[in-house]
């Protein structure tokens, strides 16, 4: 899959040190991958969920410990993954992020 973009996962690092390693774990087996679905995705990671925000599109969240989110936007026909959203659980928790995307 191609990552969209690398800068916003590093950026993510500095903000949130601890979550450098579960994304840098994100990124190689992502990077490998070649998902056509969500079930495929799931081989992958379990935890990944789909959920459709209020603007009426479908994003996949993965659970990166249970400390992180990271939202994205998967293109499986493009084999394309857009980073959307890094937030901490307790950011995540609260769904306003759903309204902004």
């Amino acid at each position: 899959m191609r990552i969209i973009t690398r800068k916003f996962l590093e950026a993510s690092k500095v903000t949130y040190p601890k979550a450098r390693a579960p994304l840098d774990h994100w990124h190689r087996v992502t990077r490998a991958a070649k998902w056509q679905n969500l079930a495929q995705t799931r081989q992958s990671f379990p935890h990944a969920d789909q959920i459709t925000v209020k603007s009426g599109r479908t994003v996949t969240v993965f659970n990166l410990t249970n400390d992180f989110r990271l939202i994205t936007a998967i293109h499986y026909n493009r084999q394309e993954v857009f980073t959307l959203r890094f937030l901490t659980h307790a950011d995540y928790d609260k769904d306003t992020w759903k309204n902004t995307l």
